[in-house]
């Protein structure tokens, strides 16, 4: 068991050395695991289905219904790459790896039910929440703090990290485009998780992960995305971001 005292101990701070020393580019070896998508029905979350089954990984599309993830699926553009639909239960259990892609306003109805097939596993929340009104999009801030915020407070037996929030859904639909050329911000409590997700980035061809904090500065992460719709409607655009001299 980790006491106070063991961040003072010879053993605590030659880790910490050593993590310091660490080259944040070194990252695992993520081929194998299998990527489920929960919301993996609407544009985003097919997006990324598409775009990870296309990089080599297994993928599970997730739905309320098993009908519709598995009606997604049979698309020619996802069948072909091997990717399967499933109910959100079934998603959840078969998978290493869950991104979280529903509505923001299906959210925390979606991750209390599955608190159960969500234990133990590694969850990536890209859910922006967001409003709309007749002067465009504006950030929501959760109770929590943020929808990644939720997220963890509903999940409390899962490691949840966020990311993937600023992609295009038309871009990353879009078989006639080979690269994605923006940066993803990971945010997360442990390094290995949010490692875990830049090398799940940088699987596809163009994107690259970048850790950005931990799930306290999530909030500004997901609000940026109200700007960037506002960018995009401005100049008719799919824009994205891309972090300087890193």
């Amino acid at each position: 068991m980790t006491t106070p005292d063991d961040a003072q101990s010879p053993n605590a701070a030659t880790r910490a050395k050593a993590a310091l020393k660490r080259d944040p580019w070194d990252l695992p070896d993520v081929s194998g695991l299998v990527v489920g998508v929960l919301g993996g029905t609407g544009d985003q979350g097919r997006g990324l289905a598409y775009r990870f089954a296309k990089a080599g990984q297994k993928v599970i599309i997730g739905s309320r219904a098993a009908e519709r993830a598995q009606a997604a699926a049979a698309d020619p553009q996802l069948s072909s790459l091997g990717v399967e639909g499933a109910d959100n239960a079934e998603c959840a259990r078969r998978s290493d790896v869950v991104i979280v892609a529903v509505p923001w306003d299906g959210h925390a109805k979606t991750l209390e039910a599955l608190r159960e097939e969500l234990t133990g596993k590694l969850v990536v929340d890209c859910v922006n929440p967001l409003g709309f009104d007749r002067k465009g999009a504006f950030a929501i801030k959760p109770e929590e703090g943020s929808a990644a915020e939720q997220a963890a407070a509903l999940l409390p037996e899962s490691r949840v990290t966020a990311a993937f929030h600023h992609l295009s859904a038309v871009l990353l639909q879009d078989p006639e485009i080979a690269e994605i050329d923006t940066d993803v911000m990971v945010l997360g409590e442990a390094r290995a998780d949010t490692d875990l997700v830049q090398a799940l980035a940088a699987r596809i061809p163009g994107m690259r992960g970048v850790f950005a904090g931990r799930l306290r500065n999530a909030h500004q992460v997901e609000s940026l995305v109200a700007n960037l719709i506002s960018v995009n409607r401005r100049y008719k655009a799919h824009a994205g971001l891309r972090v300087t001299d890193v």
